[in-house]
Protein backbone atom coordinates (compact mmCIF):
# COMPACT_ATOMS: atom_id res chain seq x y z
CA UNK A 1 0.00 0.00 0.00
CA UNK A 2 1.27 3.44 -0.87
CA UNK A 3 1.85 6.15 1.67
CA UNK A 4 0.28 9.57 1.81
CA UNK A 5 0.80 11.90 -1.11
CA UNK A 6 2.77 15.11 -0.76
CA UNK A 7 -0.47 17.08 -0.90
CA UNK A 8 -2.00 15.00 1.90
CA UNK A 9 1.12 15.38 4.04
CA UNK A 10 1.11 19.16 3.60
CA UNK A 11 -2.60 19.30 4.43
CA UNK A 12 -1.92 17.42 7.65
CA UNK A 13 0.94 19.75 8.58
CA UNK A 14 -1.25 22.79 7.86
CA UNK A 15 -4.09 21.45 10.03
CA UNK A 16 -1.70 20.81 12.91
CA UNK A 17 -0.19 24.30 12.57
CA UNK A 18 -3.62 25.94 12.67
CA UNK A 19 -4.68 23.96 15.73
CA UNK A 20 -1.37 24.53 17.52
CA UNK A 21 -1.43 28.29 16.94
CA UNK A 22 -5.10 28.50 17.90
CA UNK A 23 -4.40 26.66 21.15
CA UNK A 24 -1.32 28.80 21.82
CA UNK A 25 -3.34 32.00 21.35
CA UNK A 26 -6.16 30.84 23.63
CA UNK A 27 -3.68 29.87 26.38
CA UNK A 28 -1.20 32.75 25.98
CA UNK A 29 -3.82 35.49 26.10
CA UNK A 30 -6.40 33.71 28.32
CA UNK A 31 -9.09 34.16 25.67
CA UNK A 32 -11.64 31.49 26.68
CA UNK A 33 -12.74 30.56 30.20
CA UNK A 34 -15.38 28.29 31.69
CA UNK A 35 -18.71 30.09 31.97
CA UNK A 36 -18.03 32.45 29.05
CA UNK A 37 -20.81 33.33 26.62
CA UNK A 38 -18.99 34.28 23.41
CA UNK A 39 -20.64 36.13 20.54
CA UNK A 40 -18.84 35.19 17.31
CA UNK A 41 -18.90 37.81 14.54
CA UNK A 42 -19.60 35.70 11.43
CA UNK A 43 -19.13 37.71 8.24
CA UNK A 44 -19.21 34.60 6.05
CA UNK A 45 -15.59 34.94 4.96
CA UNK A 46 -12.93 32.26 5.45
CA UNK A 47 -11.53 33.77 8.65
CA UNK A 48 -14.80 34.04 10.55
CA UNK A 49 -15.86 30.55 9.44
CA UNK A 50 -12.55 29.08 10.63
CA UNK A 51 -12.97 30.98 13.90
CA UNK A 52 -16.45 29.57 14.48
CA UNK A 53 -15.44 26.00 13.63
CA UNK A 54 -12.36 26.11 15.87
CA UNK A 55 -14.26 27.60 18.81
CA UNK A 56 -17.11 25.11 18.40
CA UNK A 57 -14.63 22.22 18.40
CA UNK A 58 -12.87 23.66 21.45
CA UNK A 59 -16.22 23.94 23.24
CA UNK A 60 -16.95 20.29 22.52
CA UNK A 61 -13.50 19.25 23.76
CA UNK A 62 -14.10 21.24 26.95
CA UNK A 63 -17.43 19.51 27.57
CA UNK A 64 -19.51 22.58 26.75
CA UNK A 65 -17.94 24.60 29.55
CA UNK A 66 -18.68 27.83 27.64
CA UNK A 67 -21.43 29.05 25.30
CA UNK A 68 -21.26 30.21 21.70
CA UNK A 69 -23.67 32.34 19.66
CA UNK A 70 -22.95 33.54 16.12
CA UNK A 71 -24.10 36.85 14.61
CA UNK A 72 -24.05 37.92 10.95
CA UNK A 73 -24.30 41.71 10.58
CA UNK A 74 -25.68 42.72 7.19
CA UNK A 75 -24.92 46.31 6.15
CA UNK A 76 -27.75 47.35 3.85
CA UNK A 77 -25.76 49.91 1.84
CA UNK A 78 -22.84 47.56 1.09
CA UNK A 79 -23.48 45.26 -1.87
CA UNK A 80 -22.24 41.78 -1.05
CA UNK A 81 -23.73 38.32 -1.26
CA UNK A 82 -23.41 35.64 1.41
CA UNK A 83 -25.25 32.34 1.25
CA UNK A 84 -27.34 32.58 4.40
CA UNK A 85 -28.64 29.03 4.05
CA UNK A 86 -25.08 27.69 3.80
CA UNK A 87 -23.91 29.75 6.78
CA UNK A 88 -26.87 28.58 8.84
CA UNK A 89 -26.20 24.98 7.81
CA UNK A 90 -22.52 25.14 8.80
CA UNK A 91 -23.28 26.83 12.12
CA UNK A 92 -25.88 24.14 12.78
CA UNK A 93 -23.37 21.39 11.96
CA UNK A 94 -21.06 22.90 14.55
CA UNK A 95 -23.89 23.21 17.09
CA UNK A 96 -24.06 27.01 17.11
CA UNK A 97 -27.18 29.16 16.74
CA UNK A 98 -26.74 31.81 14.02
CA UNK A 99 -28.62 35.11 13.94
CA UNK A 100 -28.69 38.04 11.52
CA UNK A 101 -29.05 41.76 12.24
CA UNK A 102 -29.26 44.48 9.57
CA UNK A 103 -27.53 47.83 9.83
CA UNK A 104 -26.37 50.76 7.70
CA UNK A 105 -24.17 53.86 7.85
CA UNK A 106 -24.01 57.33 6.34
CA UNK A 107 -20.80 58.37 4.52
CA UNK A 108 -18.94 61.28 6.08
CA UNK A 109 -19.65 64.32 3.89
CA UNK A 110 -16.44 65.98 5.06
CA UNK A 111 -14.37 62.95 4.12
CA UNK A 112 -12.59 62.84 7.47
CA UNK A 113 -13.63 59.25 8.11
CA UNK A 114 -13.49 56.69 5.32
CA UNK A 115 -16.54 54.56 4.45
CA UNK A 116 -14.52 51.49 5.51
CA UNK A 117 -13.95 52.98 8.96
CA UNK A 118 -17.62 53.98 9.31
CA UNK A 119 -18.83 50.56 8.16
CA UNK A 120 -16.52 48.78 10.62
CA UNK A 121 -17.43 51.20 13.43
CA UNK A 122 -21.18 50.64 12.93
CA UNK A 123 -20.77 46.88 12.70
CA UNK A 124 -18.85 46.99 15.96
CA UNK A 125 -21.58 49.09 17.59
CA UNK A 126 -24.18 46.50 16.60
CA UNK A 127 -22.01 43.69 17.99
CA UNK A 128 -21.63 45.47 21.34
CA UNK A 129 -25.34 46.21 21.60
CA UNK A 130 -26.31 42.62 20.77
CA UNK A 131 -23.68 41.16 23.11
CA UNK A 132 -25.06 43.18 26.02
CA UNK A 133 -28.67 42.39 25.15
CA UNK A 134 -27.97 38.66 24.95
CA UNK A 135 -25.73 38.46 28.01
CA UNK A 136 -22.48 37.74 26.13
CA UNK A 137 -19.34 38.69 28.03
CA UNK A 138 -16.99 38.28 25.06
CA UNK A 139 -17.01 39.04 21.33
CA UNK A 140 -14.77 36.93 19.09
CA UNK A 141 -13.43 38.53 15.91
CA UNK A 142 -11.67 36.74 13.05
CA UNK A 143 -8.54 38.89 12.63
CA UNK A 144 -5.40 36.85 11.96
CA UNK A 145 -1.73 37.66 12.50
CA UNK A 146 -1.33 39.35 9.11
CA UNK A 147 -4.18 41.71 10.03
CA UNK A 148 -2.49 42.63 13.31
CA UNK A 149 0.88 43.23 11.66
CA UNK A 150 -0.64 45.39 8.91
CA UNK A 151 -2.46 47.45 11.52
CA UNK A 152 0.76 47.94 13.51
CA UNK A 153 2.54 49.23 10.40
CA UNK A 154 -0.43 51.44 9.45
CA UNK A 155 -0.49 53.06 12.87
CA UNK A 156 3.27 53.51 12.91
CA UNK A 157 3.32 55.01 9.41
CA UNK A 158 0.23 57.22 9.47
CA UNK A 159 -0.44 57.91 13.15
CA UNK A 160 3.01 57.84 14.73
CA UNK A 161 1.99 55.21 17.28
CA UNK A 162 3.20 51.65 17.83
CA UNK A 163 -0.05 49.80 18.42
CA UNK A 164 -2.29 47.18 16.88
CA UNK A 165 -5.58 45.34 17.36
CA UNK A 166 -4.97 43.42 20.62
CA UNK A 167 -5.55 39.71 21.01
CA UNK A 168 -7.62 40.60 24.08
CA UNK A 169 -9.19 43.97 24.80
CA UNK A 170 -11.48 44.67 27.76
CA UNK A 171 -13.71 47.58 26.89
CA UNK A 172 -14.03 50.66 29.07
CA UNK A 173 -17.59 51.63 28.14
CA UNK A 174 -19.09 48.16 27.81
CA UNK A 175 -19.01 45.05 30.07
CA UNK A 176 -17.54 43.11 27.14
CA UNK A 177 -14.08 41.83 26.17
CA UNK A 178 -12.96 41.55 22.55
CA UNK A 179 -10.94 38.44 21.73
CA UNK A 180 -9.08 37.43 18.57
CA UNK A 181 -8.33 33.69 18.80
CA UNK A 182 -6.83 33.63 15.27
CA UNK A 183 -4.21 36.23 16.20
CA UNK A 184 -1.32 33.78 15.74
CA UNK A 185 -2.57 32.30 12.45
CA UNK A 186 -1.08 33.24 9.09
CA UNK A 187 -3.43 34.27 6.32
CA UNK A 188 -1.83 31.68 4.02
CA UNK A 189 -2.73 28.84 6.39
CA UNK A 190 -6.30 30.10 6.75
CA UNK A 191 -6.67 30.19 2.96
CA UNK A 192 -5.49 26.57 2.83
CA UNK A 193 -7.76 25.62 5.76
CA UNK A 194 -10.81 27.15 4.05
CA UNK A 195 -10.07 25.24 0.83
CA UNK A 196 -9.52 22.01 2.74
CA UNK A 197 -12.81 22.41 4.62
CA UNK A 198 -14.71 23.49 1.48
CA UNK A 199 -16.03 26.73 2.95
CA UNK A 200 -18.41 28.65 0.66
CA UNK A 201 -16.94 31.74 -1.01
CA UNK A 202 -18.51 35.09 -0.15
CA UNK A 203 -18.90 37.40 -3.13
CA UNK A 204 -18.49 41.05 -2.25
CA UNK A 205 -18.73 44.11 -4.44
CA UNK A 206 -18.36 47.01 -2.07
CA UNK A 207 -19.18 50.37 -3.71
CA UNK A 208 -16.47 51.98 -1.56
CA UNK A 209 -13.80 49.39 -2.35
CA UNK A 210 -10.65 51.03 -3.68
CA UNK A 211 -6.93 51.23 -3.09
CA UNK A 212 -6.31 52.33 0.50
CA UNK A 213 -3.45 52.83 2.92
CA UNK A 214 -3.95 49.20 3.94
CA UNK A 215 -3.34 48.08 0.36
CA UNK A 216 -0.10 50.07 0.25
CA UNK A 217 1.04 48.63 3.58
CA UNK A 218 0.45 45.11 2.25
CA UNK A 219 2.94 45.88 -0.50
CA UNK A 220 5.43 47.24 2.04
CA UNK A 221 5.13 44.09 4.17
CA UNK A 222 5.56 41.89 1.10
CA UNK A 223 8.82 43.73 0.40
CA UNK A 224 9.89 43.26 4.03
CA UNK A 225 9.23 39.53 3.76
CA UNK A 226 11.42 39.32 0.66
CA UNK A 227 14.14 41.14 2.58
CA UNK A 228 13.76 38.93 5.66
CA UNK A 229 11.31 35.98 5.68
CA UNK A 230 11.30 36.12 9.51
CA UNK A 231 10.17 39.75 9.65
CA UNK A 232 6.71 38.81 10.92
CA UNK A 233 8.09 37.06 14.00
CA UNK A 234 10.35 39.99 14.88
CA UNK A 235 7.47 42.47 14.53
CA UNK A 236 5.15 40.18 16.52
CA UNK A 237 7.69 39.83 19.34
CA UNK A 238 8.23 43.60 19.36
CA UNK A 239 4.47 44.07 19.88
CA UNK A 240 4.47 41.44 22.62
CA UNK A 241 7.48 42.94 24.44
CA UNK A 242 5.83 46.36 24.35
CA UNK A 243 2.60 44.87 25.77
CA UNK A 244 0.54 45.81 22.72
CA UNK A 245 -1.23 42.45 22.35
CA UNK A 246 -3.41 42.75 25.46
CA UNK A 247 -5.18 45.78 26.88
CA UNK A 248 -7.34 46.04 29.98
CA UNK A 249 -9.20 49.17 28.92
CA UNK A 250 -10.14 50.46 25.49
CA UNK A 251 -12.78 52.30 23.47
CA UNK A 252 -14.78 50.69 20.67
CA UNK A 253 -13.69 51.70 17.21
CA UNK A 254 -10.39 53.29 18.24
CA UNK A 255 -7.96 50.45 17.49
CA UNK A 256 -6.83 51.56 14.05
CA UNK A 257 -6.86 55.32 13.65
CA UNK A 258 -5.23 55.08 10.21
CA UNK A 259 -8.46 53.63 8.81
CA UNK A 260 -10.14 57.01 9.26
CA UNK A 261 -8.05 58.46 6.44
Amino acid sequence: MGGLSGEELEKGRMERRVWRRFGDAVRTFSLVSSGDHILVALSGGKDSLALLELLATLRRRRNDSFRLTALHVRMENVDYLSDWAELEYLAGQWGVALHQVNGSFQPDRNGRRSPCFLCAWNRRKILFNVAQAWGCNKIALGHHQDDLLRTAMLNLTFSGTFATMPARLRMRKFPVTLIRPLCMETEADLVAWAASHAYPRMRKECPFDKATNRTAIEQVLAAMERLNPDYRYHLWHALAKDHKLTEDEGDAGEEDSSERR
